[in-house]
């Protein structure tokens, strides 16, 4: 791409909509973005324009297979993360050498494609990175590992209706709040002004965020998941308790995806070896990602910051603190879900 030329990213930001979107959000609420300038709400939850328009086409379109495995979050509750450890435990009788394994040379986004971002007319995911021949096949292996922030409403029909599992990672809101805001400043740099903490603060207590407001998208997952029918199908994990405890939380998670580490697996340290290559450490430092871009212009270290648990603590003011949890009790904690 020319140099003189806004990539998707400064179009995404600035809101350079082509006619056919402009057709579509036309009649739908709108509130200023984060990392966009604008957001729209459809079925109850804030997109941007472009990824609303994939959310319409994947509706009418999308065919799940029954052994896909769906990665889901809100924005900034450690989708990389989720995305590196769900990848090495699936592939890991493929790609056993963890010295030359793909994650030392992809970005976790190029090997487990975003649904609504990696998607050709067919309905297939394929690499938009320059990835090595050997990585190229990544795309079409089976299962599929697809991740997703849409809503548990929004997704197609096809998703709910197959045998696919879903993996849905929550995390305590005030650090979603946090990262997502220093995401959002990081992407805004250069194109638009910074967004204050204060009125990220605000849109965030209102629900106005991507795939927000985030406890009915949390809320949409924990409820389906309760359901006896889907108690197979629907996985929860906190981000909290991988930091807790990570080791036992990835053999539940290879349990629940049907990749259950065998007894020598076990002896011979592989478990402890994957949760290795895709520590925060160890996948922040890599080169590949503290260089180059994503397809749509976002650099690749902005999706790694600090990674820790309770950094809200650094910025919220005690009125901040004491209006979020407010929320999170009315919203979440009688459901079951507490942080």
């Amino acid at each position: 791409m020319a140099e003189d030329q806004p990539s998707l990213l400064h179009k995404f930001v600035q809101d350079e909509l082509p006619q056919e979107l402009r057709d579509l959000v036309s009649t739908m609420p709108m509130e200023n973005g984060w990392t966009e300038k604008h957001l729209y709400q459809y079925q109850g939850f804030w997109y941007n324009p472009f990824l609303l328009q994939a959310l319409v086409t994947l509706q009418k379109h999308f065919h799940a297979n029954d052994n896909d495995i769906f990665l889901v979050s809100i924005p900034k509750s450690g989708t990389t993360w989720l995305k590196a450890l769900a990848f090495s435990l699936v592939n890991r009788s493929k790609y056993p050498n963890y010295q030359n394994h793909p994650l030392i040379n992809n970005s976790p986004h190029a090997l487990v494609p975003f649904f609504e971002l990696d998607l050709n007319s067919n309905n297939e995911f394929l690499p938009n990175l320059n990835l090595s021949s050997s990585s190229s096949s990544l795309f079409s292996s089976s299962p599929r590992i697809i991740s997703t922030h849409f809503s548990y409403v929004s997704l197609p029909n096809s998703v709910k209706e197959s045998s696919c599992k879903i993996v849905y990672l929550c995390r305590d809101p005030k650090d979603i709040l946090i990262s997502h805001w220093h995401f959002a400043n990081k992407v805004r740099k250069g194109i638009i002004d910074n967004l204050s903490l204060e009125e990220a603060f605000e849109m965030f207590c209102k629900g106005v965020s991507a795939s927000g407001p985030f406890w009915d998208h949390m809320l949409g997952y924990w409820n389906q998941g309760m359901k006896s029918l889907n108690k197979k199908k629907i996985m929860f994990i906190k981000y909290e308790e991988i930091k807790m405890n990570p080791l036992l939380v990835l053999k539940e998670l290879a349990e629940f995806l049907g990749f259950p580490f065998s007894r020598e697996e076990e002896a011979l340290g592989v478990v402890e070896d994957i949760l290795k290559l895709c520590s925060f450490d160890n996948l922040s430092n890599l080169e590949v990602n503290t260089n180059g871009k994503m397809p749509f212009g976002v650099e690749n270290n902005v999706f790694f910051r600090r990674g820790q648990v309770g950094d809200w603590k650094n910025y919220l003011t005690t009125e901040m603190v004491e209006k979020l949890n407010n929320i999170i009790a009315n919203k979440l904690t009688e459901h079951g879900i507490q942080f």
